[in-house]
């Protein structure tokens, strides 16, 4: 049994004082206790540590590396995409286990306590799939037990170049399974998962509509009847453009027509809805995985988080292409596009909640759902996924409750991270990951080896 005593920390009731936590041998909180006597490992501020939902650990490596205009004077999502492709052609095992070992060392540090990946590079440089089928998945699992975060798998499923079914470029083979092949794929994916932890989890992935074909998604609910589903949806308006021409409906509409869309579904970015369509999805209980940094730097749109919180809708947090992990930095910049949009301040503040109160918490609650994992609460029988916050920083000094959240979020940043647990596991400790010598060494030796890949 391991003990966690906090000065002050955030539980189902609200904030509390003098708050200790029992950690059973399981990685499970045992009991929680307010008005508790010191005892154990102590932290300042105490919170339940959220999942990253979406992630594409591979594309850490080229942070910094596509910010230069090309010739195109309308530079885009579309033109970064075909420098990714190009990127990736040189990417081995190894590359892939070592970057992903970083990045999720980096989630650690930044307060994640899990990472969702979002994994969709399979096969070799060729497209021909490895004598293992499973082997990056290996490298993924690999990674995880070195870094030691909590992982929910999610195979990529990858067939089409467009919604009109055509053949995959060269930039996209190393993605491209067939129905049936990617179905042996998953079950292989699963296999890798064998030696982690039994926090793992393990979903599936059609990439959008416009990667797999109409009968698929149609009938994705049964192929994969257990495990949370994610997908990409609405984050383009060229993709809004293609489906609408193709199928004769916009993506949001075509997909709450056709899929059967619930709260086993966490779709990614929707950063190109109308008000209508927003609603409609919101209502449906699926998570609305949102990627603040990424759309940022891509040009994708800004999700209606207003209207969508409004409505009843789910949010989790994301880090999708990796061009910077910052758990704080995804909240703030959520919360000031509503403002910018909107000429509003305070966007996502409640009557009962401050905007970092409230962010978080819908962070906790999404992450949770959307990749079945048993946390997002500091109770007992929930993974004891925790993250501890200094309070003796200047940013943070005379602040408490709510006041203390909003200040990380928008004054400070993740810096200010301590410790974090995974499922019982402390990874972080004096805001240091336990193996990060080893993890960057490896990394560097990888971006040594990548350096002329652009």
């Amino acid at each position: 049994m391991k003990t966690i005593w906090a000065k002050s920390a955030l539980l189902p009731t609200g904030w509390a004082t003098d708050v200790r936590i029992d950690v059973g041998e399981d990685g499970r909180i045992a009991r929680v206790q307010s008005g508790a006597v010191k005892s154990g490992t102590t932290a300042d501020l105490l919170l339940p540590a959220p999942v990253n939902v979406h992630s594409h650990a591979f594309q850490r490596a080229m942070a910094g590396l596509t910010e230069r205009r090309g010739p195109n004077l309308n530079d885009s999502f579309w033109t970064w995409r075909q420098l990714m492709f190009r990127f990736l052609d040189r990417l081995s095992p190894d590359h892939i286990e070592a970057i992903t070992a970083f990045v999720q060392m980096e989630m650690l540090e930044a307060g994640y306590a899990t990472n969702a990946e979002f994994h969709y590079l399979h096969h070799q440089s060729n497209g021909a799939p490895y004598d293992n089928i499973g082997e990056m998945s290996e490298r993924v699992a690999a990674a995880t037990s070195q870094s030691g975060i909590g992982l929910c798998l999610l195979p990529v499923h990858y067939e089409f170049g467009g919604c009109d079914a055509r053949e995959l470029t060269a930039g996209q083979i190393r993605f491209a399974n067939s129905l049936d092949r990617f179905q042996t794929l998953h079950g292989a994916a699963a296999a890798a998962l064998s030696s982690l932890p039994k926090d793992t989890t393990h979903g599936a992935a059609p990439h959008s509509l416009r990667a797999v074909g109409v009968d698929a998604l149609r009938s994705y609910g049964t192929l994969f009847p257990t495990g949370p589903l994610h997908m990409h949806l609405a984050e383009q308006i060229p993709e809004v453009d293609e489906v609408l021409a193709n199928w004769g409906a916009r993506p949001v509409d075509w997909a709450l027509d056709n899929m059967g869309l619930d709260k086993r579904w966490c779709l990614i970015h929707c950063t190109q809805m109308t008000p209508q369509e927003t609603v409609r999805l919101a209502g449906t209980g699926a998570v609305a995985g949102l990627c603040p940094i990424t759309e940022s730097s891509l040009g994708d749109g800004i999700f209606d988080a207003v209207r969508w919180v409004d409505a009843g809708g789910t949010t989790a947090i994301g880090s999708d292409s990796n061009i910077r992990i910052s758990l704080s930095e995804e909240l703030r910049t959520l919360d000031y596009s509503q403002r910018l949009r909107d000429g509003t301040r305070a966007a996502l503040a409640s009557p009962e909640m401050s905007s970092g109160r409230r962010m978080f918490e819908e962070t906790l609650r999404g992450g949770a759902q959307a990749t079945t994992r048993n946390t997002g609460q500091i109770e007992a029988g929930k993974w004891a996924d925790l993250l501890a916050l200094d309070t003796d920083n200047e940013h943070m000094w005379g602040r408490s409750g709510d006041t203390a959240l909003d200040a990380w979020i928008f004054a400070a940043d993740d810096r200010l991270v301590t410790d974090v647990w995974s499922a019982g596991r402390h990874m972080v400790v004096n805001g240091e990951h336990v193996a990060r010598v080893d993890i960057i060494a490896a990394y560097k030796r990888t971006i040594e080896a990548l350096k002329d890949a652009l």
